[in-house]
């Protein structure tokens, strides 16, 4: 960059008829000119410096104090396009119930499960939503993450869709086509089951691994003979196009909601974790009582037509509760499915990433 802009410098010198033979005089406003970008970057690298140094000197904390708003801590959490937190955003009382503990509120939307997974990894979010099925993928490729609560079960908000015109009838006629759904998400899992209740393997069928938006791409132009998905997609496409349903997840798979954190963040920040599962109930319990309420706050925010969210919002819950032994136990018929399919690569126990605050 420093080049480009000496010969930017350059070019405009060169305009100034007086100035354009004059080499040296150039010479002299270039080693000008990279000095004072030296000076610059030192003082720039000597306040970095100064302030890694001061961040990373040990604080005095008294014994069981607790944090206040001078200390400003953040929480990072992540959500999909249609899930509890984006109700708590809305709302936007999760913030005004943070200040107290000196906490600011930072979201970041993610089309899916798996991805947001990826960034709690990474470390770009502290919390966030995902469905059943991208926790116990990211548990055996060991990440760092803990199951911090879950949801109500929620089996209609998901399904197996067909072009109503298809010769597609039943579960059975899917062996041999071709099958869109994300791969390790919730629709995964629902795939296996309905698959395996039809009475046909995984290996019956052959898997597009696309994201929601690229399935319905490929599902609108014959691209794929089945979809599999959740709300609000499924329910968008079965309001917007002439489609059929083969089966929900009724019976199938719970597709709950699960709340994972970071385990480091988790071990750090229980008030803020407590915090924000108080507020999301309260918004559950609150969206529970107020369904066309929930409707014209969310329609225009996912730009999503009142008529399907009515649909989604009668089939679905907003809770966030602790983690239950029934929770537990169907994560763990996920966790081993997909080991025996080959889809993670090592079995994992479910219970011992579930977070338990001390």
């Amino acid at each position: 960059m420093a080049n480009h802009a000496l010969l930017r410098r350059g070019r405009n010198i060169s305009t100034f008829s007086g100035l354009a033979t004059n080499l040296n005089t150039i010479l002299r406003l270039c080693q000008q000119r990279l000095v004072k970008r030296f000076s610059l970057l030192f003082a720039v690298g000597l306040g970095l410096s100064l302030m890694v140094a001061a961040c990373s000197a040990p604080t005095s904390v008294a014994p069981n104090s607790t944090p206040t708003a001078s200390q400003n801590r953040v929480v990072r959490i992540g959500h999909q396009k249609f899930d509890p937190f984006t109700l708590v955003k809305a709302r936007g009382g999760l913030e005004e119930r943070l200040k107290p503990l000196g906490v600011s509120v930072e979201w970041t939307e993610f089309q899916s499960g798996p991805p947001l997974l990826e960034a709690l990894n990474a470390g770009s979010i502290d919390i966030g939503r995902t469905g059943d099925a991208p926790p116990v993928v990211a548990q055996a490729a060991d990440a760092p993450l803990v199951y911090v609560g879950g949801g109500a079960a929620k089996p209609q908000s998901s399904g197996v869709v067909v072009p109503a015109n298809s010769s597609i009838k039943t579960l059975a006629d899917l062996r041999g086509k071709k099958v869109a759904f994300t791969k390790g998400s919730s629709a995964n899992y629902l795939v296996v089951k309905a698959i395996e209740s039809g009475g046909l393997k995984f290996s019956d069928i052959k898997p597009a691994y696309l994201s929601p938006a690229d399935a319905r791409s490929a599902f609108e132009q014959g691209n794929v003979d089945a979809w599999v998905i959740w709300d609000p997609f499924f329910a968008a496409v079965q309001k917007q196009k002439d489609v059929r349903v083969l089966v929900n997840g009724q019976g199938l798979a719970a597709n709950r909601d699960f709340y994972l954190g970071s385990r480091s963040f988790a071990q750090k920040n229980a008030d803020i974790i407590e915090a924000v599962r108080e507020e999301t109930q309260m918004v559950a319990q609150w969206a529970d009582a107020n369904p066309t309420e929930v409707v014209k706050i969310l329609s225009p925010i996912l730009g999503v037509e009142p008529a399907i969210l009515d649909v989604v919002t009668k089939r679905r819950g907003y809770e966030f509760e602790t983690m239950s032994d029934e929770m537990v136990a169907e994560q763990q018929e996920i966790a081993d499915t997909f080991f025996k399919l080959k889809l993670i690569p090592k079995p994992v126990k479910v219970e011992e990433i579930v977070w338990k605050p001390s």
